[in-house]
């Protein structure tokens, strides 16, 4: 016989359930097909802060994507946020665009300690856009390995998403994979590699937070990978 295991909810999401649900009771008495309306969206909202377990790779030195979507863009010689603060040199942007009907959990893509923690205020513009991770609402975060290797990633707000939440701050020590932090309502993350590292995904795929692998630490000479659309 066949158990239906459902999803955890995240913790954020049980207040805004009670408020769909408060609605959905007072549109209810108003008419059944509002009632039903009401019901539909309270099952959205709950599918939305649905919080899954992951199976996290444990291989050291493998960079996992910090949440669910699809890669927007991998743009080498990217600028890199000044509140990072990141080492000079080339680094690598791996943006991951999310939208309303994905994962919203975030997970951290490295484990280490958390040496920079930074919350920058700004603006709501459409996250797939480039210049959102300069001039939108963020949390960025830095992460050192024990082998003093460092990566960087940002939580962006977009247009719909007006809150970011980070639960971990500078000093932590964190793993790889562990959730960390959440996005409501559509958005993005960042990524910043050295050149060095080759990412390991392509434009277009998806990716699911705390399994599919960004890169690896120790195969900074694996070749770009390709592919197409079939």
């Amino acid at each position: 016989m066949y158990q239906i295991s459902l999803p955890k909810i995240h913790k954020e999401g049980f207040l805004f359930i009670g408020i769909f649900l408060g609605i959905t009771l007072i549109l209810s008495l108003l008419s059944s097909v509002l009632g039903y309306i009401g019901l539909i969206l309270t099952g959205w909202c709950a599918y939305f802060f649905r919080d899954p377990d992951r199976v996290v790779p444990t291989q050291e030195g493998l960079i996992v994507s910090p949440a669910d979507g699809v890669v927007h863009a991998i743009v080498e010689d990217a600028e890199t946020p000044e509140e990072m603060a990141l080492p000079k040199g080339k680094w690598t942007r791996i943006s991951i665009f999310l939208n309303v009907f994905n994962v919203h959990v975030n997970r951290v893509p490295l484990g280490g300690k958390i040496i920079k923690s930074v919350y920058h205020p700004g603006k709501f513009l459409n996250a797939s856009l480039d210049k959102a991770s300069k001039e939108n609402e963020r949390q960025a975060l830095v992460v050192e390995t024990k082998t003093k290797e460092i990566i960087g990633f940002t939580q962006i707000a977009g247009l719909i998403a007006r809150r970011i939440r980070c639960d971990i701050r500078e000093q932590d020590e964190v793993k790889t994979g562990q959730r960390f932090g959440l996005i409501r309502f559509g958005s993005r993350c960042d990524i910043y590699l050295p050149s060095s590292l080759v990412p390991q995904i392509i434009v277009g795929q998806k990716t699911i937070a705390g399994e599919t692998i960004i890169a690896n630490m120790a195969a900074k000479s694996a070749k770009p990978l390709e592919g197409e659309i079939l």
